[in-house]
C-alpha cells in the first residue's frame, strides 16, 4: 500500500489528487480495501437531488486515494428522515445529509440554522452568516453536545408550494390542509389560517393523491417534478418575481457526522471533508438550479399553472412572521444568540429587510 506523506502540505496535495499516478486504479482498489467507508444517508428521496448526491459520493474514494469512501443511501433506505440523528448516534449510519430544519427536534436553535419565513433570503447571505459571522462555530458547538459534528451547510435552492387549488394571495391558504416541515414555518402558515401537518418528503405524493392534504411545500421544481407532483396538483404558488419562496427561500441541507467517526479521521482528512463539503454546496446548488430550468418547461407541458403572491403579501406575511421569530428565539438561549446575529445583519445597511419599527416592542432574552 502506498504510504501517505506525513507532512500536512504533502498530505493535502495527495488528498486533492494532484498526482495522476497516485490515483491509478490499482492503487485506489488497494487503498479502498484498507480505508474508511462512511455509510451516509441523504434526505433526498429521488430525482435530481438523489442522483447528484450519489454522483458526489462516488468521487470521494478517488479524491482521497481510497483513504475515505462514502457509501450513499437515499431517504428511508436505512432509517426514516426523522430518525437520522438517532441512527448516527447509534452507529447505524456514520454521517447524514439532511435538511437542516430536521435538527430542530434535538437542537432548538437549529430553527435558525436554516432559512425561515421572511428571514435571510439568498444563499450568499447564509454563507456570510456561517463563514463570516460565526454561525459555523456556533453550529458545531451545539451539535457537539449531541455527539455530532456539523461539517457545513449545503445549498440547493428554495422550497415551493404545490396545490390542488389556486393560491393567489395569503388569504387563499385559509382552511387548506397543508404539508409543512414543522416548527416556525408551520406556525406562520397556521397563523394565516392553514391546517398544517408534518410529513417527511417521501410521504407527500401519496398524501396529495389520496386527498389527505391539498397543499404541500417541498423543495424545487426539478425534484418535485421527478416525484410526480404535477400528476396530483394543478398549481404552483410562488412569491413575487425574484422572490421564489416567502417561507423558505434557501432550504439548507448539511453534512453531519458522528463525533466518533469524525475524530477517527486524521486532521488532513478532516480538512479535506470540510473543503469538499463547501465545494459540494456550490456544485449541488448549481446543478439543482440547472435541473430546475428544465423542469419548468415540463410543468408547463403538463398544464401546471404558476401563481404568484404580491409584494403586499410579503409585507403582511412579514408582520405575521416577526413576532414568531422572537417567540422561537426566546425559547432557547442558543436560539436567541443565533437569531441576534441574523437580525443585526437583516437590519444593517447591507440588507435592510427589517426596520426598527417592525421589531418595536420585541426583545431577545439573551
Amino acid at each position: 500500500m502506498t504510504k501517505h506523506p506525513t507532512n500536512r502540505r504533502g498530505a493535502l496535495r495527495a488528498l486533492a489528487g494532484a498526482s495522476a499516478a497516485a490515483l491509478a486504479a490499482p492503487h485506489i482498489a488497494s487503498a479502498a480495501a484498507n480505508g474508511t467507508t462512511w455509510k451516509i444517508q441523504t434526505s433526498w428521496p429521488g430525482g435530481a437531488g438523489l442522483q447528484i448526491f450519489k454522483d458526489w459520493c462516488a468521487t470521494i474514494a478517488e479524491k482521497t486515494g481510497g483513504e475515505l469512501a462514502f457509501q450513499p443511501f437515499g431517504a428511508n433506505d436505512v432509517v426514516g428522515d426523522f430518525q437520522l440523528y438517532d441512527a448516527v448516534k447509534n452507529g447505524v449510519l456514520d454521517a447524514v445529509n439532511p435538511f437542516t430544519i430536521y435538527a430542530q427536534g434535538i437542537i432548538p436553535a437549529a430553527t435558525f440554522l436554516t432559512s425561515y419565513p421572511l428571514g435571510l433570503r439568498n444563499p450568499h447571505e447564509w454563507d456570510v452568516f456561517y463563514y463570516g459571522l460565526g454561525g459555523l462555530e456556533i453550529a458545531r458547538e451545539l451539535y457537539a453536545k449531541q455527539g455530532l459534528h456539523f461539517v457545513g451547510p449545503i445549498h440547493h435552492g428554495p422550497n415551493i408550494i404545490h396545490s390542488k387549488v389556486p393560491i393567489r394571495s395569503i388569504d387563499d391558504f385559509r382552511g387548506r390542509k397543508m404539508r409543512m416541515p414543522g416548527g416556525m414555518v408551520a406556525e406562520v402558515f397556521g397563523e394565516i389560517g392553514a391546517e398544517t401537518t408534518v410529513l417527511p418528503g417521501s410521504e407527500i405524493f401519496p398524501a396529495l393523491e389520496k386527498g389527505t392534504i391539498d397543499v404541500a411545500d417541498y423543495v424545487g421544481p426539478a425534484v418535485n417534478y421527478s416525484l410526480g407532483f404535477s400528476q396530483v396538483t394543478k398549481y404552483i404558488s410562488m412569491g413575487p418575481p425574484g422572490f421564489m419562496s416567502l417561507y423558505q427561500p434557501v432550504d439548507l441541507m448539511d453534512l453531519t457526522v458522528g463525533q466518533a467517526a469524525w475524530d477517527a479521521l486524521s486532521p488532513a482528512m478532516q480538512q479535506f471533508v470540510e473543503m469538499e463539503t463547501h465545494v459540494y454546496s456550490d456544485m449541488h446548488h448549481a446543478a439543482i438550479q440547472k435541473a430546475d430550468q428544465e423542469a419548468w418547461a415540463k410543468f408547463e407541458a403538463d398544464g401546471t399553472e404558476v401563481t404568484r403572491l404580491s409584494q403586499d403579501d410579503v409585507e403582511l406575511m412579514t408582520e405575521v412572521a416577526v413576532p414568531i421569530w422572537f417567540k422561537y428565539a426566546n425559547r432557547d438561549k442558543d436560539a436567541a444568540r443565533v437569531f441576534k446575529i441574523q437580525l443585526d445583519y437583516m437590519m444593517s445597511g447591507s440588507l435592510g429587510y427589517v426596520s426598527p419599527e417592525l421589531v418595536e416592542g420585541h426583545t431577545l432574552d439573551l
